[in-house]
C-alpha cells in the first residue's frame, strides 16, 4: 500500500508541474505497470467521435491507434463513466479483437477506468494481462487506477485550459495588432477644428467593418469615402482594408467618383468572399467652390444641412460595391452634383443612428441631428460636432451595437478661406461647367492670383475642368494644364522675379478654341527677347518655350488694354 501512495503522490507531483502532459503518462503508465505487474497498458483521449492512444507501454508501442467512441471494452467504460476490470477479455461480448490481429497479441484480463472531470468526458487507462500472482486484477489494482486515472483526467483538463488561455491570448494580441493596422489605415481625428473634411470612428469590437477616408487631389479639391462592409468580426475587417486600400490607390487616378466606385466593385467582386458587400459613399468636393460631386453605392442616405437648417437626405443611386455587375447592369454609379453653399454633408453608417443614447433608446434621425444643430449653434467646429454624436453613443451605458462611423464636409466661409490662404484671398468666379447643357461661350473662369507658386494649383484645377469640359482627352488635358503652369511659373519667376503682384486669368471659349489669356502687372518685357533655347543646347532650363508653342496652336504676346504689365494669349482649337 505504502508504494500505491508514494506512486500517486509522485505522479501527481509530475502532473500538476509538467508542461509536456503527454511525456508524464507514459512515464506514469510505466510506473503504474510495473506495481500492478501488467504486461502493458495504454492512454486514450476522446477526441470527436475517436478515442485516440496518447501514450504507452509494453511491448507494443500503439501510440496512434484510433478506436470509434463506444467500441471495445475501453469505449464502453468512456461511454458510461463506469471502471472495468474483466478477467477473460476473449469471452467479453464487447472485447475489440481487431488490436489482437492487427498486432499479433493476445489480450487475456483488462483493467480500465475512465477518465473524467465533472461531466467532461476526457479519456481512459487501460491496463492489459496481469502476469503475475493469479494473473487476475484485484480490487486494489482498480483503486489505484481510479486515483491515477483521477489525477491524470485534472492534468489533462488543466493542460488544456492553459492552453486555450494562451491561444486566446494570442487571439487577443492579433487582433490587437489587427485594430491597430485598421487605425493606421484612417486619417487621425486629431486634427485642427476648422479642417472641412474630418470623421470620426468608433468600433463596436476590436476590429471594425467602417472606414472613412479623405485626402487632398493634384489640383486642391479632396477626395472623400465612408463605407460599411456587411458582417462582423475579421472576415470584414479583412475586406474593408481591401476596398480602403482600393480607394486610395485608384482614387488618385480616377477622379469621378462614379467610375471610381465601379472599378472597385470589379474588384472586390474578383476576391471577395460570397454574400458580402459593401455600402459605400465617394465623392470629390472642391473648397474653393463649395460644388461636391456624390456618388452612392447602397449606402445610408448622406443629409444635406442647408444654412437654412434643414435636412435634406440624399438617397442610394447603385447597389452596393460586390454584388457582381451581371445582376446590376454594370456601368458608374450614377452621381450627384451638390453646391454646400456654406452648408454641410454629414455621412454615416447604420451604427450612428441606431446606436442607444440611453439604455433601450436609439439616437434616431432626429436626435443625430438634433445634436449636430446643438453642436453648430454652440459654435463647435466639424470634428467636435461628429464627436459629440459618437461620444453621446458611447456614454449611453450600452454597449455599441455596431460600428459608429461619421463623416463630414463643411463648406462654411471660414473654413474656405482658410484652405486657400489668407494671405492669397483670391477672386474667383468658376461656372459650373458640367452642368451646362450647350457649349460655352464666352469666360470659363476668370480670377486673379498672387504670382506665387502655391497659387498654381489652383490655375491647374481650372485649366483642366475647362480643358475637359471642352472636350479634350485626358492626355490633351494632362498637356493644355503643363502649358499653362510652364506660362505662370515664367510669370513668377522672370517677369516678376524677385518683386511681387498679382496676375489675372482668364480661361475662355471662343470661336472653336480654347484660349487662355495671362495677365501680370510686371515691368513689361521685351517679347523679342523671350526665344527658346535651341534643342542642341544640353542644359538645365529653356526648354519650357518649346514646350507651350508644341501644345498650343497659337502662343501670342498682346499690348495689355491699359498699357500696363504683360498679357499672354494661348490657343487651342477644339476637337471638332
Amino acid at each position: 500500500m505504502s508504494d500505491q501512495l508514494e506512486l500517486l503522490v509522485e505522479m501527481g507531483r509530475h502532473f500538476a508541474a509538467t508542461q509536456d502532459i503527454e511525456a508524464t503518462m507514459s512515464r506514469a503508465l510505466e510506473r503504474i505497470s510495473e506495481l500492478m505487474g501488467a504486461q502493458g497498458g495504454a492512454l486514450f483521449v476522446l477526441e470527436g467521435d475517436h478515442l485516440v492512444c496518447h501514450a504507452s507501454h509494453g511491448p507494443i508501442d500503439v501510440v496512434g491507434l484510433t478506436i470509434e467512441k463506444g467500441k471495445g471494452i475501453i469505449g464502453r467504460s468512456v461511454s458510461n463513466n463506469v471502471s472495468e476490470m474483466v478477467w477473460d477479455a476473449q469471452s467479453d461480448p464487447s472485447f475489440y479483437s481487431e488490436f489482437d490481429k492487427q498486432f499479433d497479441f493476445t489480450t487475456r484480463s483488462i483493467l480500465c477506468a475512465p477518465m473524467s472531470v465533472k461531466d467532461e468526458r476526457i479519456g481512459a487507462i487501460e491496463m492489459v494481462n496481469k502476469s503475475t500472482g493469479d494473473g487476475l486484477f484485484n480490487q486494489d489494482d482498480l483503486t489505484l487506477l481510479e486515483a491515477l486515472a483521477a489525477s491524470a483526467a485534472l492534468a489533462i483538463s488543466n493542460a488544456r485550459m492553459a492552453g486555450e488561455l494562451a491561444e486566446r491570448e494570442v487571439m487577443r494580441r492579433e487582433l490587437q495588432l489587427a485594430a491597430e493596422i485598421q487605425r493606421g489605415l484612417l486619417p487621425s481625428e486629431d486634427i485642427e477644428a476648422d479642417t472641412p473634411v474630418c470623421g470620426v470612428n468608433r468600433p463596436a469590437r476590436i476590429v471594425s467593418g467602417d472606414f472613412f477616408d479623405h485626402f487632398a487631389l493634384y489640383d486642391g479639391r479632396i477626395a472623400f469615402t465612408l463605407a460599411d462592409v456587411s458582417g462582423k468580426g475579421m472576415n470584414a475587417a479583412l475586406l474593408m482594408a481591401k476596398t480602403a486600400s482600393l480607394f486610395r490607390c485608384l482614387g488618385k487616378e480616377d477622379l469621378r467618383p462614379g467610375r471610381l466606385l465601379q472599378r472597385i466593385n470589379a474588384e472586390v467582386c474578383e476576391t471577395a468572399m460570397r454574400g458580402m458587400f459593401v455600402t459605400m459613399v465617394a465623392g470629390v468636393y472642391d473648397p474653393a467652390t463649395g460644388r461636391l460631386v456624390l456618388a452612392n453605392a447602397g449606402h445610408e442616405p448622406p443629409l444635406v444641412h442647408g444654412t437654412d437648417g434643414r435636412f435634406t437626405a440624399l438617397s442610394a443611386g447603385a447597389p452596393p460595391v460586390g454584388i457582381p455587375p451581371e445582376l446590376t447592369g454594370g456601368g458608374p454609379v450614377p452621381e450627384e452634383v451638390l453646391h454646400l453653399g456654406g452648408g454641410a454633408l454629414y455621412i454615416f453608417t447604420d451604427g450612428a443612428t441606431e446606436g442607444y443614447v440611453a439604455p433601450g433608446k436609439e439616437l434616431g434621425a432626429d436626435g443625430f441631428q438634433e445634436i449636430i444643430r446643438t453642436g453648430q449653434s454652440g459654435g463647435l467646429g466639424p470634428q467636435a460636432r461628429i464627436a459629440g454624436v459618437a461620444d453621446a453613443l458611447c456614454a449611453s451605458g450600452e454597449a455599441l451595437r455596431d460600428d459608429v462611423t461619421i463623416l463630414v464636409i463643411d463648406d462654411t466661409e471660414p473654413l474656405k478661406r482658410r484652405l486657400v490662404g489668407d494671405q492669397m484671398a483670391p477672386s474667383i468666379e468658376l461656372q459650373d461647367m458640367a452642368a451646362q447643357d450647350q457649349p460655352i461661350e464666352g469666360s470659363l473662369c476668370a480670377m486673379t492670383l498672387p504670382a506665387r507658386a502655391e497659387s498654381l494649383c489652383m490655375v491647374r484645377r481650372a485649366v483642366g475642368q475647362a480643358s475637359e469640359t471642352c472636350g479634350f482627352n485626358k492626355e490633351q488635358c494632362q498637356d493644355l494644364v503643363l502649358a499653362v503652369d510652364e506660362a505662370c511659373q515664367n510669370v513668377i519667376r522672370h517677369a516678376y522675379a524677385d518683386s511681387e503682384g498679382d496676375m489675372d486669368i482668364d480661361i475662355r471659349r471662343e470661336n472653336g478654341s480654347l484660349v487662355i489669356l495671362i495677365r501680370d502687372f510686371a515691368p513689361q518685357v521685351d517679347v523679342q527677347a523671350i526665344q527658346p533655347r535651341d534643342l542642341d543646347d544640353v542644359r538645365p532650363g529653356g526648354l519650357g518655350v518649346h514646350f507651350i508653342r508644341e501644345v498650343m496652336d497659337d502662343v501670342e504676346h498682346l499690348p495689355p488694354p491699359d498699357g500696363q504689365g504683360n498679357l499672354l494669349r494661348l490657343k487651342k482649337a477644339l476637337k471638332v
